[in-house]
């Protein structure tokens, strides 16, 4: 199978989201004067796509999962805003979190691994632009960024409240501004589908194709028969999230890929295991006084310093 090159991947994909013919613009990592011409995270990610459908991206809340989930085999990976929430300041996913908080976890996992990072910026911090620019400087390939009025709420719990689409367009008309690298994913996310329902929610991912979003996200489907709709009627890549306990239910990636959907996220599934294990270990060791029992399911040292390239 052969793919088309690296920039006119971008292109095409970005000419999708406007109707325009694509031009030939060259996009690089490269420096000014540099022999290196390594494509961008933002390309990476477009090649991913278009070499995977659905493209499965895991979530990483730390650099050493995301080292794990690239050994592993995986192609691209995800950090969530509850992710960060949760696990790094130790809070619920109300939008609490800050801009440079994400940041930090950004930093740390692009720095441990080459796999383009997809990241979730919530409602861009009433600041897409700035958001986009950080993100980019950060080493991100892209992020998505929601209808949800600022004070956000998990996209599987009920009492979600919307900004007027004319509003989204705005954030995502601002984040576009803020590109510095052309091949820079911006992912639009609706809540509509709960709130609002289908038709609408397909009618303001149609709007904020039409205002730049590069790809959609649309929150808690609930049928495959939704997906296709949906990806039939943006004709651009389309997400879906595959989080345990919510509303949508654990399709496998031959279905999803059956009704059009063109990534398939995981963004807690690591997260909720390692919770699991963490808490059985305390409390083995606190009520038995050892870890003795638990030690056949512990990652041994040797397998540690293995997956860091360590000796």
């Amino acid at each position: 199978m052969s793919y088309e090159p690296l920039e006119q991947i971008c292109l095409l994909i970005d000419a999708q989201s406007t109707n325009q013919v694509p031009m030939p613009v060259k996009i690089s990592d490269s420096k000014p004067g540099s022999r290196s011409k390594s494509p961008s995270p933002g390309v990476r990610l477009r090649t991913a796509i278009a070499a995977e459908r659905p493209l499965q991206l895991v979530g990483v809340i730390h650099a050493y999962a995301a080292i794990l989930a690239e050994k592993t085999g995986f192609k691209a990976i995800y950090l969530s805003g509850a992710g960060v929430a949760n696990a790094s300041m130790g809070i619920p996913d109300i939008g609490l979190t800050t801009l440079e908080d994400v940041l930090v976890d950004v930093r740390r996992i692009t720095r441990a691994t080459k796999l383009p990072l997809l990241v979730d910026a919530d409602t861009a911090w009433e600041n897409p632009k700035k958001t986009v620019r950080e993100m980019i400087h950060a080493g991100a390939a892209g992020i998505h960024i929601e209808d949800q009025v600022a004070a956000k709420r998990c996209g599987h719990l009920p009492g979600k409240k919307l900004v007027s689409a004319p509003a989204m367009v705005a954030r995502i008309k601002a984040a576009t501004a803020g590109k510095t690298e052309p091949g820079f994913v911006i992912m639009a996310r609706t809540d509509a589908a709960a709130v609002e329902g289908l038709d609408r929610a397909i009618e303001r991912a149609c709007i904020y194709r039409d205002a730049g979003a590069n790809m959609i996200f649309a929150e808690a489907l609930t049928e495959l028969s939704q997906y296709r709709k949906l990806a039939e009627a943006v004709e651009i890549p389309v997400l879906a999230n595959i989080t345990e306990f919510g509303k949508t239910p654990l399709f496998t990636a031959q279905e999803l890929a059956s009704a059009g959907v063109a990534l398939a996220l995981y963004p807690l599934s690591a997260f909720r295991a390692m919770n699991a294990a963490a808490l059985n270990v305390y409390r083995a060791i606190r009520s038995q006084g050892t870890q003795k029992g638990l030690v056949g399911e512990m990652q041994t040292r040797a397998e540690l310093y293995e997956f860091l390239n360590y000796q």
